[in-house]
């Protein structure tokens, strides 16, 4: 009987250590997940990083870079899942100004990106990804909140090389994977973007709308911010219809 009892606890030892131990991982994993502003402000150093180096690659067209309206960049966007798997990251998405996006670029909005389907495969556990968004359908779209590539707005690889091809033609939105040191168009599947509301809100100390920062001037960017502005301003400062 004592046998039984003692077999009896040991396996509800087993349990409930079982039961505990996913629980205590999550109770440490979670605040991994949150993010805080020096955070925040290392993704836009990242970011402006990321284009530096796409713009001194030369890898892709400038009158693809001239005629973007906004540009998203996704640095270091990880792969979870088995196999092909999806992916997901977070980075900032800045556009220029005024009604007919001829103006200088803006503050950036940060944004976020899941269930990309390219798997990372160009580049391991994680890669870069940028995104011109080439329409205003594009723009109004994304500004809407949780915005499915390819329904809609429709998505397609960005051209590479000197001159841009009849490929993307019509496309809302061109996106590039960094391989090989080099930027080349990839597709993202039926990835989804969405404002990261909680990056905003702690970058810019308040309540503020991806739309508001981004095409209606309601704040200034922050130090990090600014270095990505300064940047696309230099490189990317006239716009091509």
């Amino acid at each position: 009987m004592l046998h039984s009892e003692k077999t009896c606890g040991d396996v509800n030892q087993g349990y409930w250590r079982q039961l505990l131990v996913p629980v205590f991982l999550i109770v440490l994993i979670v605040p991994a997940w949150g993010g805080d502003k020096s955070k925040d402000e290392e993704t836009l150093k990242n970011a402006t990083g990321v284009l530096s180096e796409m713009l001194s690659s030369n890898s892709i067209p400038s009158d693809v870079l001239e005629s973007a309206d906004c540009v998203l960049v996704l640095p270091n966007v990880k792969k979870f899942g088995f196999g092909i798997g999806g992916s997901g990251g977070r980075g900032p998405m800045i556009c220029r100004e005024g009604n007919d996006f001829s103006g200088s670029w803006s503050a950036p909005a940060m944004y976020s990106m899941g269930g990309a389907s390219v798997g990372i495969q160009v580049g391991g556990s994680s890669t870069d990804f940028v995104l011109l968004i080439m329409s205003q359908k594009g723009v109004n779209a994304v500004m809407e909140g949780k915005t499915k590539l390819g329904s809609d707005a429709t998505a397609a690889a960005g051209p590479s090389g000197v001159t841009r091809t009849g490929t993307m033609q019509g496309a809302d939105v061109l996106t590039y994977a960094k391989a090989s040191g080099l930027f080349a168009g990839t597709s993202l599947g039926s990835a989804t973007l969405e404002p990261d509301t909680d990056a905003n809100k702690r970058l810019y100390d308040k309540e503020v709308t991806a739309r508001e920062i981004v095409l209606q001037n309601a704040v200034n960017a922050t130090p990090a911010g600014e270095e990505l502005v300064s940047l696309l301003n230099a490189k990317i400062a006239k716009h091509k219809s």
